[in-house]
């Protein structure tokens, strides 16, 4: 798993991890306590040091796939969500994954994996939410009514 922060953030990082072992003669076990890191990190970065220079503690970018959707689509995306599921053709204004996929596909012609929908929203900033389930029959008036009348006569007087 990645660590927290920044590219140049964590090569800066490694530097100082680097220079405090091979210049200040401190060890890897006392490197790792300071940067909060495992020993055998510390021991991968002096591998990397010596095998390819000040290159190889350097930040690179992340390698993978690129991503099918660019920045601006992506944005374009999320305006589409936001408007709601209905403004998009839906009967409901619920969006779920495969909605969202039919969307993509639709918008900009790209095939993505249902189960691959979710990533992107949280990418997008989207978190998953249940709506409520009410009952089609329920009657608020008739609830607050035996709230404030029934349930007083029921509920168990504290002991004092």
């Amino acid at each position: 798993m990645r660590p927290l922060g920044k590219a140049d953030q964590l090569e800066k990082r490694r530097r100082e991890a680097v220079r405090l072992v091979l210049e200040e003669g401190f060890s890897a076990a006392e490197v790792a306590k300071k940067f909060k890191v495992g020993v055998r990190a510390v021991h991968w970065w002096l591998q990397w040091q010596r095998g390819d220079g000040e290159r190889g503690i350097e930040a690179r970018k992340a390698s993978g796939r690129p991503p099918l959707l660019n920045a601006k689509q992506r944005q374009t995306l999320r305006a589409l969500l936001l408007k709601g599921a209905s403004a998009a053709g839906f009967d409901t204004d619920l969006w779920t994954c495969p909605r969202v996929k039919e969307i993509i596909r639709r918008r900009f012609g790209i095939a993505y994996h249902v189960d691959h929908i979710c990533r992107l929203l949280h990418v997008l900033g989207f978190t998953p939410q249940k709506p409520k389930r009410k009952a089609v029959e329920r009657d608020e008036q008739a609830i607050r009514q035996w709230i404030s009348h029934e349930w007083p006569c029921i509920k168990k007087k504290p002991k004092r």
